[in-house]
């Protein structure tokens, strides 16, 4: 039997709906502090219907534009509650899209890029500055760390 619209909804049926695991919900709940279900007696969470919009919302943020939990979270303080559960709306998760939907429009934003680093050619423009000291130690300390890091995320490929 579907529940109406406007009926509670426990975190199995929520999880089920955005096809996200519940322990997802879970953790959004302490990263997001707009998503807070109702509590009843044992800890049992009940969505509200603006909940689920809400969470919809956020899912797509995350999961359709590739924002990360921290851009959502600017997102909420700087545009509100109103343009996350709009986000949610412009494009039906999968299992909600019936065969014959149409594709949705473009976001109205889209997630920030990061610029190509600089290009590696030396700057000789550049005025010379001289490290005494403890800054020289300080520095040659931050490059080999900086080295290291390099080798993990290259593999050990440095190049």
């Amino acid at each position: 039997m579907e529940k109406a619209p406007e009926a509670f909804r426990t975190i199995s049926e929520v999880a089920e709906d955005l096809d996200v695991p519940q322990h997802v919900l879970r953790f959004w709940e302490g990263k997001f502090s707009h998503v807070k279900p109702m509590k009843r007696a044992g800890g049992r969470r009940y969505y509200r219907p603006n909940d689920l919009e809400l969470l919809r919302g956020i899912r797509h943020l995350l999961y359709g534009e590739g924002y990360t939990i921290k851009g959502v979270q600017r997102i909420l303080r700087e545009q509100g509650t109103g343009y996350v559960t709009e986000a949610g709306k412009q494009k039906a998760l999968p299992q909600q899209a019936g065969a014959a939907a149409e594709p949705a429009a473009a976001p109205q934003q889209a997630a920030p890029r990061v610029p190509p680093p600089p290009p590696s050619a030396p700057q000789e423009n550049l005025p010379a500055t001289v490290l005494k000291g403890s800054d020289l130690q300080i520095l040659s300390g931050v490059l080999k760390e900086l080295n290291a890091i390099k080798g993990m995320l290259t593999g050990g490929k440095q190049g």
